[in-house]
């Protein structure tokens, strides 16, 4: 086995203790006294919405849009789920207070999804109201694993047909991406690689053909002349967009790139100095843990990143 599949091997164990450890419960709870060593605090804009407020308001001072998300895993009652909506609505009114360029990401498994599709939608109807109060503040419904992906598509599409000023996103590693892209013509989307460890039945799994579908689906989506929020960290595929727009006279106010908060700071800056549209996700409140694990197993770098800040403590 030569060095360069040693390496290949070494990050697929990696990343799948990583995400193991995402979903242990033992572990999280023990997760937020190590939070400052792991280095979570620079991935993560604080425990509370005035704390995310701060963050956004020094990132819109860099020339810098956002998107905040309260971070929130595994709920099972209703009463949780009517919390969760609330404490999204709470964040809307603070947006609009603070008078902030940001939008709201949310998870439909946090409102109540897998507890009552019913309450679900109306946790999401409630704050499509919230938003659209404060002059339409437009709401991302996150992509999650794939078993919520039709549901989440149809609560989309039966929202759409009241509000407009909701989205989600696509995950270019899924077989059904592009049939995806074309379902939601029209749509702000989200396009982004995928995260989550799904079946070899439903999703690429080289990472060439990774790339390749991700570049191939948002090109479809900008030709369809549907907004893009390009959701990458890869220069590779910045500057092939940058190209793609350019060379088929795309305006630049149809489409966006997205980074994730803590990551290539310089990129995001000299990206907004060109003249494109840049929005970091912004995650922020006490249930980071979970977040924090995916980013560990998604690249070896994040993770080299997390263990110098536990042994420099």
């Amino acid at each position: 086995m030569c060095l360069t599949q040693k390496e290949g091997l070494t990050a697929m164990i990696t990343r799948n203790l990583f995400l193991f450890l995402s979903q242990n419960k033992y572990v999280k709870g023990k997760a937020r006294k190590w939070g400052p060593k792991l280095g979570a605090h620079s991935l993560i804009a604080g425990e509370t919405i005035q704390e995310a407020m701060d963050t956004v308001r020094e990132l819109n001072a860099k020339g810098l849009s956002a998107t905040v998300d309260h971070l929130g895993e595994f709920v099972y009652t209703r009463e949780e789920a009517e919390e969760s909506a609330n404490y999204c609505m709470r964040t809307l009114d603070a947006i609009a207070e603070s008078g902030v360029d940001c939008n709201l990401s949310l998870k439909l498994t946090s409102l109540g999804l897998d507890v009552d599709r019913n309450l679900c939608r109306d946790n999401m109807m409630a704050i499509l109201e919230t938003a659209e109060k404060h002059g339409g503040i437009f709401v991302r419904i996150d992509m999650e694993d794939y078993s919520h992906l039709d549901a989440t598509l149809e609560l989309l599409h039966e929202l759409r047909q009241t509000y407009t000023n909701v989205g989600t996103a696509v995950q270019g590693y899924l077989f059904r991406a592009e049939k995806d892209v074309d379902r939601l013509k029209g749509t702000n989307i989200r396009l982004i690689k995928g995260a989550y460890k799904e079946s070899p039945e439903v999703v690429y799994q080289k990472q060439e053909d990774v790339d390749a579908n991700y570049v191939k689906i948002i090109k479809r989506h900008m030709l369809n002349g549907s907004y893009a929020a390009v959701a990458t960290h890869d220069h590779n595929v910045i500057a092939e967009i940058k190209q793609f727009a350019e060379d088929n006279g795309i305006p630049r106010e149809q489409f966006e790139f997205q980074m994730l908060y803590g990551f290539r700071t310089d990129m995001q800056e000299e990206i907004v100095k060109e003249g494109y549209k840049m929005r970091i996700y912004v995650p922020f409140g006490e249930d980071w843990y979970g977040y924090y694990m995916r980013r560990m197993a998604e690249r070896p770098q994040n993770i080299v990143f997390g263990v110098r800040g536990l042994l420099s403590k």
